[in-house]
């Protein structure tokens, strides 16, 4: 199954950063992404939908870890936006290198995994096993920019 087949089954529709520009270079000069051979460099993704930022704050006080784990997933789907907008077409995707994850959370909140797992089940559910697996570091953070709960950027390998 193709994987826009499989996003519509999901109930996934993807922002389309062709028409509406990718949301980060409002926070400075930057490009959303950078191909070298075969590897795709995807800058930063967030959890922004339709202008809005997804549960904004801090995990671990005003967002719950399911809150975070939703807001990672939102992330996610952003994430294979950004991909489709650089590739044209999801096929080329023939795996996932690695995402670095930051969570927006308290000092002494230490599951910070549980949040990044929101980003990281949904692209394994959308490309699969080995594609959509890759190596995942999460990182808890005192903040990120427009109170944001979860930011991630990744690297994927391409044909």
């Amino acid at each position: 199954m193709r994987i826009e087949e499989r996003l519509g089954q999901m109930g996934i529709d993807l922002p389309d950063f062709a028409t509406g520009p990718y949301y980060g270079t409002t926070y400075g000069k930057m490009k959303p992404h950078h191909i070298v051979g075969n590897v795709l460099f995807l800058s930063g993704h967030t959890p922004v939908r339709n202008g809005e930022v997804l549960h904004p704050g801090r995990v671990g006080s005003t967002v719950t870890v399911e809150q975070g784990y939703q807001a990672a997933r939102q992330t996610g789907i952003n994430m294979i936006a950004g991909m489709k907008y650089a590739l044209g077409d999801l096929e080329r995707v023939k795996g996932l290198i690695r995402c670095l994850c930051f969570v927006a959370c308290e000092p002494d909140f230490c599951d910070v995994h549980l949040v990044s797992s929101g980003c990281s089940d949904l692209i394994a559910e959308v490309f699969g096993d080995p594609a959509g697996i890759g190596g995942r570091a999460t990182i808890g953070v005192q903040s990120l920019c427009d109170r944001m709960c979860f930011e991630t950027w990744a690297e994927v390998e391409i044909t």
